[in-house]
């Protein structure tokens, strides 16, 4: 089975086709992180067979919630990682955001050689307008050195650089097959000395990124940003924007007033030259909706015992599955959780 890890804070709209497109896009189940109070996208999520909602409260973080956005999302997936590793089925695990949707052909991944460890999934970035009449179906994929000079000789773009193109990250984002001496960053696997694991590439290994893809959605997910924590990862070329934006919310306008002000920021910074890239033939078309994947279901036994051992987990603290943290801590928790009494060895089916 494939699973997919998230740390959300969205709109029921945009979480309704989170899961529909990554159910359809190739993964079997997914573990969603409410990162705040939502009550409706909490009702859905809980309702949905394909879907295990945590919502991280305070009972979730003892009191310990990390105050960067970033921490918190390593931390769930990592803690997800080591829930898999006791769990036969679990093959594969991916940590995506709330705004990408996996595009994974099960075939090309079925024949990754057993000793490849980490995989990784190109990014698609959906096209910035100020509207879309629906959900958007072109996005851009990374050009070519010659692509990318005509686009800037053209006005399209400010730089011949895929960073001028691209408004998210570059990096896409990866899976592994779930063990306790891998982890999980945002982007990357690395092991415990911080190194990256080299990962398997395959054009048919892509994910949907839909960052800022219109002038509302780039409103509310740059005002969620700011509330997310006092600091969040950046590429350098955005800190600008970040600085207009906090700017603009401290001077304490109406929605109303600031209305035109953040239009103009979109408009200045993220909206893309549509016709352009699109008679270029330049863009990727792409209806998330029309996956054909049809998701596995968790058998009972192992959804009570992954239920079971996330309840118990609960009960620990959420730092120690953080990335060079506490080397070890996240193994004796998990042993802890299974019933194993401590100093056991070989109780865990994956190291």
């Amino acid at each position: 089975m494939i699973f997919t890890v998230t740390t959300v804070k969205d709109t029921l709209a945009n979480v309704q086709r989170f899961v529909a497109g990554n159910l359809a896009g190739g993964a079997d189940h997914l573990f969603v992180f409410l990162d705040g109070p939502a009550p409706e996208v909490r009702a859905f999520l809980d309702s949905h067979q394909h879907v295990t909602c945590v919502r991280t409260d305070k009972s979730w973080w003892l009191g310990e919630r990390p105050a960067e956005l970033n921490v918190r999302q390593r931390i769930n997936a990592n803690l997800v990682k080591a829930l898999l590793s006791t769990l036969p089925e679990a093959e594969w695990l991916f940590h995506v955001d709330g705004d990408e949707i996996v595009q994974i052909d099960r075939d090309v991944l079925a024949a990754v050689p057993a000793d490849t460890e980490v995989v990784k999934l190109a990014p698609l970035e959906a096209v910035s307008r100020k509207h879309w009449d629906q959900d958007p179906t072109w996005f851009k994929k990374m050009l070519g050195k010659d692509d990318l000079t005509l686009l800037h000789v053209l006005g399209a773009i400010k730089r011949p650089h895929n960073g001028a193109l691209f408004h998210g990250h570059l990096e896409g984002k990866s899976g592994l097959r779930p063990r306790l001496d891998r982890w999980l960053t945002l982007h990357h696997v690395v092991l415990a000395d911080k190194s990256r694991v080299e990962p398997y590439t395959h054009d048919a290994l892509t994910v949907l990124h839909y960052e800022s893809f219109s002038g509302e959605d780039f409103v509310r997910k740059w005002t969620s940003m700011l509330d997310a924590g006092p600091t969040f990862g950046l590429r350098s070329g955005r800190e600008p924007t970040a600085v207009a934006l906090r700017t603009l919310v401290s001077l304490g306008l109406s929605e109303e007033q600031a209305a035109p002000y953040l239009m103009r920021i979109f408009e200045r910074t993220t909206e893309d030259d549509f016709d352009t890239l699109r008679d270029l033939g330049l863009l990727v078309e792409v209806d998330p909706r029309q996956g054909t994947h049809r998701p596995q279901a968790l058998g009972d036994d192992a959804r009570e015992h992954l239920d079971g051992l996330l309840d118990r987990l609960r009960e620990e603290p959420k730092g120690i599955f953080h990335p060079y943290r506490s080397p070890g801590a996240d193994r004796e928790a998990l042993k802890r959780a299974q019933g194993a009494p401590k100093g056991v060895r070989g109780f865990l089916r994956r190291s």
